[in-house]
């Protein structure tokens, strides 16, 4: 079968395309035909090797899929051959709170991912795809779109009413604005591009903010929501942004910590004084559960909900795609097709 592994991780260029023969499904696995897969920005760190420690040179990449069962081994209960699954990529974190031993069975990291013509997966892990989701719709539901889930839905209880602001225009950023649209929640979404603001106002944005224009964006987002703040950051800028997050928050309100997009700050914990006066609350989100992942797809069947595709690849361009994602013109997901 072909396949795509991760190379010497040290640039786009160490991404290679082989051939291994077809895997055959031990006890508790399934093995998948690939539907379709979704890139997302530690896709990118791990070829670059700036994600934890190296892997093998023939890690197969890629979190985020959605594959059709095509065989099952013995104790794999009800799943059977035909169904389309998604998983969440941390495979053995099912259900409760978090755990470090997540990251041992990590799809794409620590275990082989999507990005080949079948993936091995535990059956335990795998979440049914209903009718009403297309495999575009499903696919990015994984990392991106449950780590959005976890932080607006299952911690920060968003609600109607709410103020949520997310940075920039990435995967994450736009499930949140989807979710919390869904929810009945208002939307600040940032941005340096114009065209990127407008893609989000079409997608429900109520304020929008190019932090170009106006480099204090946390004093303009206070200004625009008339000095109510926001009630939900999910800060994916990490602590290059979390200062003017922390400014940008609501009395009470809540800080989602979910990446370091922005880079790395060398300071210490940032703005102590308006942190305790605001009485916030700051969570490290890392990703989510199974249990969580099958109750955003419940949510996103019923609601219809349809991710943003920024722009489609064959199985053949996943380099091509890798090469988009990196340029950072995209907005919402990049999306690689099965064979």
């Amino acid at each position: 079968m072909d396949v795509y592994e991760i190379g010497p991780q040290q640039g786009l260029d160490g991404l290679r395309r082989t051939q291994r023969p077809f895997p055959k499904p031990g006890h508790g696995q399934a093995l998948l035909r690939l539907r379709a897969a979704c890139l997302n920005h530690r896709d990118l760190l791990v070829l670059q090797g700036r994600y934890g420690a190296l892997r093998p040179e023939s890690r197969v990449p890629l979190s985020d899929g959605i594959g059709e069962v095509i065989a099952v081994g013995p104790g794999c209960g009800e799943l059977r051959v035909g169904h389309r699954a998604i998983a969440p990529h941390f495979v053995s974190w099912l259900d409760g709170d978090f755990h470090m031993s997540a990251f041992a069975a990590d799809l794409g990291t620590s275990l082989d991912g999507w990005l080949a013509e079948t993936v091995l997966v535990p059956a335990a892990a795998l979440v049914a795809v209903p009718d009403a989701l297309g495999d575009e719709q499903a696919a990015p539901l994984c990392a991106a779109g449950v780590t959005a889930w976890h932080a607006l839905v299952e911690w920060a209880r968003v609600k109607a009413g709410d103020l949520v602001l997310a940075l920039g225009t990435g995967g994450v950023s736009i499930f949140a604005l989807q979710l919390a649209k869904l929810h009945g929640a208002r939307v600040a979404i940032t941005s340096s591009s114009d065209e990127k603001l407008a893609v989000a106002r079409a997608l429900g944005a109520d304020l929008t903010i190019n932090y170009r224009t106006h480099p204090d964006w946390a004093a303009e987002l206070l200004r625009v929501s008339g000095g109510q703040g926001a009630d939900i950051v999910l800060e994916t800028g990490g602590m290059a942004t979390l200062p003017a997050s922390i400014d940008a928050a609501a009395t009470n309100g809540r800080i989602a910590l979910i990446g370091a997009l922005g880079g790395y700050a060398t300071n210490a914990v940032p703005n102590v004084t308006t942190l305790v006066m605001k009485n916030l609350t700051i969570k490290g989100i890392t990703s989510g559960s199974r249990a969580m992942l099958a109750r955003l797809v419940q949510a996103a069947a019923a609601n219809g909900l349809s991710p943003l595709i920024d722009r489609e690849f064959g199985f053949e361009e996943a380099a091509a795609a890798y090469a988009h994602l990196q340029a950072a013109g995209h907005v919402g997901k990049v999306l690689i097709r099965g064979r």
